[in-house]
């Protein structure tokens, strides 16, 4: 089955992508698409983000903090 682009900016893109890579457009176009769905399938939740970062963070913490006043953490922040 042949691939048939239309569109005049999607043919250039496969082409400049095509030419860069040494393949054929069709080539091209398959990596690029996977590409993509491989980056939308491993996507994480902005929430999920969030608390792997807050508990990386915490764990590379030294245990025995202490809790802050208000002033200190105005201080801090340049308040």
């Amino acid at each position: 089955m042949t691939l048939q682009i239309r569109d005049d900016r999607a043919r250039e893109l496969a082409q400049q992508l095509a030419r860069k890579r040494k393949v054929t457009m069709t080539e091209a176009v398959i990596q690029a698409l996977e590409g993509e769905l491989r980056r939308e399938t491993e996507k994480e939740p902005l929430a999920t983000r969030l608390k792997r970062i807050a508990a990386e963070l915490a764990a590379k913490g030294e245990p025995g903090g202490r809790a802050m006043t208000k002033d200190e953490i105005d201080a801090m922040w340049g308040h």
